[in-house]
């Protein structure tokens, strides 16, 4: 009989501090008018890091609203995966430790995994996987923080489209042998061509920081070779990310796009989520444009499909296509049949 893993419930943390589309206006120096952020970039505001929100400070919020959520006890959580972002309180610490000891995941063992905004869909396909093959655990906690909107140059023009970076946090439960919310098929793609053509420039080994760099390096995530960057994503991403959402269908048990209840697909430009929906042959109400949001990295997957519940467009059977990307550049989708199998 196959092994039937499926998402127990979800947690959110949202820090209350927002910068609106005015502020994110005058951060431009007025290039950007307040209504071209709206219409354009898509979003009204979005929640930005106070005191105290670190990455892995608000992976760990986010790991204690799952476990309320769920009425699961942290002592049965057999590992941790933080899909949480590099840029920590500390460098070189594991954040998924942190998760364990502020949650009390004390038979819990941990391991970060990285692969930028498509690290929770990665997350999702490596804890199915090891739930299966691994007799030894039952249950996994999928958690982690993001912030990387800290080092967006708003005068910068050629980044416009991290613009919309906010901060949160975001987990999943999940375990094996369940009769609910299973994760059926997932797909990634990967083209390691365009690893070095988007990320932070200094602070690096190759740019270390100096005395007169400092300033700079901390607003420095940038286009590296933005020519080479937009050739390629518009010569191969959108048709990528098709074949990921049609792969992810097959691999269900033969669906297709026909079968799409609810797309939770991540925050970008208003224009390009509405393409995409009608070149899929989805309506708006099969998806949540996260205007009041903003990017939250890899969170989106867990904020889309709480705002979808809260809204009624997930229901008791409905098919969801997670979709993600993430600089360096990759693709995913990953389908969940949500409610009762």
């Amino acid at each position: 009989m196959t092994t039937q893993v499926g998402i127990v419930g979800y947690g959110l943390y949202l820090p209350s501090t927002r910068m609106s589309a005015a502020e994110i206006s005058d951060a431009t120096g007025g290039v950007w008018s307040e209504q071209a952020v709206i219409d354009k970039l898509g979003i009204i505001s979005k929640p930005v890091p106070g005191p105290g929100d670190g990455t892995q400070e608000m992976g760990a919020k986010a790991a204690l609203d799952a476990l309320a959520r769920t009425g699961v006890d942290a002592t049965e959580i057999d590992a941790i995966i933080c899909v949480g972002e590099e840029w920590k309180e500390y460098p070189l610490t594991t954040s998924a430790l942190y998760i364990q000891d502020a949650i009390g995941a004390v038979n819990a063992w941990g391991v970060d995994v990285a692969n930028r905004c498509c690290t929770t869909l990665t997350a999702l396909k490596m804890a199915k996987d090891m739930l299966i093959a691994d007799p030894d655990l039952t249950t996994i906690m999928i958690a982690g923080g993001y912030r990387n909107g800290d080092f967006v140059d708003y005068t910068d023009s050629t980044v416009s489209m991290m613009f919309d970076l906010g901060a949160g946090g975001g987990a999943f439960i999940v375990r094996k042998d369940m009769d609910e919310n299973l994760i059926l098929g997932a797909h990634q793609v990967s083209d390691g061509s365009l690893v070095h053509t988007a990320g932070v420039e200094i602070g690096g080994i190759t740019r270390p920081f100096t005395p007169d760099t400092v300033d700079e390096g901390y607003k420095s995530l940038r286009l590296l070779d933005a020519p080479r960057m937009k050739e390629r994503l518009n010569e191969i991403s959108l048709p990528t990310w098709y074949h990921c959402i049609d792969e992810s269908l097959r691999k269900s048990g033969g669906l297709t796009r026909a079968d799409i209840d609810y797309l939770g697909i991540l925050h970008f430009k208003r224009s390009q989520h509405l393409a995409m929906l009608a070149d899929l042959g989805l309506t708006p109400d099969q998806s949540t444009y996260l205007e009041d949001y903003g990017h939250i990295g890899q969170v989106d997957q867990m904020l889309t499909i709480h705002l979808g519940l809260e809204q009624g467009k997930i229901r008791d059977g409905s098919l969801i296509t997670l979709i993600a990307a993430g600089i360096g550049y990759s693709w995913a989708s990953t389908c969940v049949r949500w409610g009762k199998a």
